[in-house]
């Protein structure tokens, strides 16, 4: 009687898997969503930061705020 593992078929299989489970593992050790990666800031954000430090006056604020949302 013949059985899948002392034939060729089985080892071929068995690298096809081997192969698989290590593109995933890589895909999965290099995908982009580590918590180190968080989403940029807006511009109202960035603005609101510099307003905030007191880089700019309340009235700029207000000038580049109305450009933004204009």
């Amino acid at each position: 009687m013949w059985h899948m593992h002392d034939g060729g078929h089985f080892w071929g299989m068995h690298w096809v898997w081997w192969i698989l489970w290590i593109l995933i593992l890589i895909w999965i050790c290099f995908t982009p969503w580590s918590p180190q990666s968080k989403p940029k800031d807006s511009a109202v954000d960035i603005l609101r930061d510099k307003d905030a430090k007191g880089e700019i006056s309340k009235e700029e604020f207000e000038e580049r705020k109305k450009v933004l949302f204009n």
